[in-house]
């Protein structure tokens, strides 16, 4: 519905080793290649359960666009396994790995540590990438002025000067396993603190205020958290190398042995090289860390957020659903204009602008106040048809974009060849999508004729995966 909805632990033993847009239908060369036995409940379901957790590498929001290294990995697996892509965002790994053995998760795609501990009770991938763990502390003050000698001399090279002092670690996490190690390798012990609340980057986050002294973080994030940080100091490894990889339930070897020969086989892509590279290496991910726009500093969607949370709370309309539909429309952009004259935030057509009383289309509080009475009027006549009140939602988004007639023909003819005419998913969706064959726009049922119904399926679609991504990471 378009109004505001509010959105066992595995066992002792396992806590403390831990401690220690639907798919077209379709195969592809991937699935086809792995026996369809292996895989039969993701691909029955035709969707994968993955969860993921919440950082400036791995999953965030930037400029209203879902982006991150594991996200667009997983995008193109799911593509390559033909289903749809459910995500669930968790930073805490009791949480992760109960979810996993639970079955609520198919699969663990996190900077996960292979370590001979998580690997007694998970099954590890091959390797995705290497990565180090590095000391983050915080520079003198005045950093700026002093010279590399004198620089180096105030801040911790060896790893012995560890002895005594506080370092904050995630709970649960291989860092706080490798302290604990490295505690009895240097002979002196190490006040490690397990932090219950914050993520590994809001732990170097505190770092950089002096909030507290020192953490642990993979050496990739770090560089990237420098970019924003720049009075943080990574120089010091406190591991060797060490592999970083997905991880699936012991019970599961099909799918671990397709999700390792596809690991396999896109790690030797360009594409995986260009993915890797734009979130580790390029230098456009210094700009976004240091955007008001990404969802890890500034938390902004647009420069338009206040007013869209305004006019939605007025209305007890959703906001980021609301600004999901904004996205998907004009990607925030008020001048935005389309091929067939809607104009704005919201894209409204002048006759629409009209009928709502919009004065000028291309002032966003107009633009956006307009939009939401054609959302409430096409929600008061969608209600009328359909009673589930979880369908209504993707009735109206199809609405918004096509027009409620082709929405009815669709529906007529939903009820003609045996289908529910108030399920959207396998049944209306269906042939509003085909209503451009003239066996179905010619159907005497039909009283708004042809419609190129491929752009409403997929907006409906498009519209919610943005708003399952806004709610996954957005207060």
């Amino acid at each position: 519905m378009i109004r505001k909805s509010i959105p066992v632990l595995v066992s002792c033993i396992l806590f403390i080793v831990i401690g220690c847009n639907r798919p077209e239908k379709k195969q592809t060369t991937e699935q086809l290649e792995a026996p369809k036995e292996e895989l039969s409940k993701i691909l029955e379901q035709r969707e994968i359960n993955v969860v993921v957790d919440y950082n400036s590498t791995n999953y965030f929001v930037y400029r209203g666009r879902p982006m991150g290294f594991q996200y667009e990995l997983l995008r193109h697996l799911a593509k390559d396994l033909n289903v749809e892509l459910k995500l669930t965002v968790s930073n805490s790994l009791i949480e992760t790995f109960d979810g996993l053995y639970s079955g609520r998760f198919d699969l663990i795609a996190k900077n996960l540590t292979i370590t001979k501990e998580r690997a007694a009770i998970v099954d590890f991938t091959k390797s995705l990438t290497q990565t180090r763990q590095v000391l983050v502390q915080r520079k003198p003050q005045d950093w700026r002025e002093l010279n590399k000698e004198e620089l180096e001399k105030r801040l911790v090279r060896n790893q012995l000067d560890l002895g005594k002092k506080s370092v904050v670690v995630q709970r649960n996490t291989a860092y706080y396993q490798r302290l604990i190690n490295l505690s009895d390798e240097i002979g002196a012990p190490i006040n490690i603190i397990e932090d219950t609340i914050y993520g590994v980057e809001r732990l170097v986050a505190l770092v950089s205020k002096g909030d507290i002294d020192y953490t642990v973080c993979d050496e990739n994030v770090a560089k990237v958290n420098q970019s924003y940080y720049p009075n943080i100091d990574i120089k010091t490894p406190v591991s060797f190398s060490q592999k970083i990889a997905w991880a699936v339930r012991k019970d599961e070897p099909e799918l671990l042995d397709f999700l390792n020969n596809w690991i396999v086989k896109f790690r030797e892509t360009k594409e995986y090289t260009r993915i890797y590279n734009k979130y580790f290496l390029s230098t456009r991910a210094n700009i976004r860390m240091g955007s008001d726009y990404h969802s890890m500093s500034g938390g902004k969607l647009s420069p338009y957020d206040d007013v869209i949370k305004e006019l939605a709370e007025r209305e007890d309309l959703d906001w980021k659903l609301l600004a999901s539909i904004i996205y998907q429309e004009s990607r925030f952009d008020p001048q935005a204009e389309s091929w067939a004259g809607a104009v704005g935030l919201m894209q409204l057509m002048p006759e629409t602008a009209d009928q709502f009383d919009v004065g000028d289309l291309t002032e966003p509080r107009e633009n956006i106040s307009g939009g939401i009475r054609l959302l409430n009027w096409l929600m008061e006549q969608v209600s009328e048809m359909v009673p589930n009140e979880d369908e209504q939602l993707k009735f109206v988004l199809a609405s918004y974009n096509v027009g409620l007639g082709h929405v009815k023909d669709a529906r007529r003819l939903a009820v003609k060849y045996g289908k529910d005419p108030n399920v959207w998913d396998d049944n209306v969706d269906f042939f509003l999508l085909n209503k451009s064959a003239s066996k179905y726009y010619k159907d005497p049922v039909v009283k708004w004729g042809y419609c190129r119904g491929e752009e409403p399926y997929e907006y409906v679609n498009k519209v919610l995966d943005i708003y399952n991504h806004y709610t996954n990471i957005l207060d």
